[in-house]
């Protein structure tokens, strides 16, 4: 429990301890088992945020709170569907640039086709396509529906984008020991590896925009989640091109950032996020 009356206080740093316990005691086992069992650990380790997430809201005792949590997940009405739709096409503006770029490098452009397979092993199509799915939408559940709440209740928004950017990422580590994953395949070259786990914090930006413009809304970044999932599996973009793409995402996340200052800039949420949730439902 972590509410009194009306004062609550939101714990990142315990929330974030576990998520990382309870992912990584599924996900460790599984670098060291075959590769049929692997999975269904992993699938463990993902669903973790999401619960712990869940709980540390459910056991909070703030009826602010939970109404919050579920009005970001089926909350239609706060979505904003043209900043969503604008999100996409400046991600796929994103991977088009990138490629285009790539082409310098000596890259191909075939790149711009779809891939047969995807890159990760050990799982039919149906399975895969169900597996970028449920990743889409059990992680927003876990980040949105607390942890980054409880980070931006401390900072401005373009420091808890940097801070959750990079602790997203390195969630990820002991996917790359695991094989099958998509993670492992970058092991080839440790440049690769480094790029995949750089590569978030920008990102992270980007979710965060549509996170608040539509109103905090998880089921925006579950779709937005979901068209970047997809893209990253399905084009036939290379590793190096990737290195490129990385780039990219950081100038649009830089231009994005500069033409939403108020909003990443802005303290006037900090330490009373919580209010200012109230004050929206009242």
């Amino acid at each position: 429990m972590h509410y009194t009356g009306n004062a609550f206080r939101y714990r990142p740093v315990l929330f974030f301890a576990l998520a990382y316990l309870f992912t990584w005691i599924f996900w460790v086992p599984a670098i060291f088992l075959p590769e049929d069992i692997g999975p269904v650990l992993m699938v463990i380790g993902l669903v973790a945020p999401a619960v712990i997430s869940t709980l540390f809201v459910l056991r909070s005792g703030s009826p602010v709170l939970k109404q919050d949590l579920k009005n970001k997940i089926v909350g239609f009405y706060k979505v904003n569907w043209l900043n969503v739709l604008l999100a996409i096409l400046v991600f796929a503006v994103i991977v088009a640039a990138s490629i285009l770029l790539s082409l310098a490098f000596g890259q191909s452009i075939r790149q711009f086709s779809f891939t047969e397979d995807f890159s990760f092993t050990g799982v039919g199509i149906g399975s895969a396509l169900l597996t970028i799915l449920l990743a889409s939408i059990i992680e927003e559940v876990g980040w949105k529906g607390y942890g980054e709440d409880s980070i931006g209740n401390y900072m401005n928004w373009f420091w808890e984008s940097m801070v959750f950017g990079a602790l997203w990422s390195f969630w990820h580590l002991p996917l790359i020991f695991i094989k099958g994953t998509y993670q492992a395949g970058l092991m080839v070259n440790p440049m690769y590896v480094i790029n995949f786990f750089v590569s978030g914090v920008p990102l992270g930006f980007i979710i965060t925009w549509v996170y608040l413009v539509s109103d905090r809304s998880i089921l925006a970044c579950m779709v937005f989640h979901l068209f970047v999932n997809f893209m990253q599996e399905k084009i036939a973009m290379t590793p190096e091109t990737k290195c490129v793409e990385t780039i990219v995402v950081t100038l649009a996340a830089a231009i994005i950032v500069l033409a939403n200052k108020d909003m990443f800039f802005e303290t006037r949420h900090v330490g009373r996020l919580l209010e200012e949730i109230e004050e929206t439902q009242t």
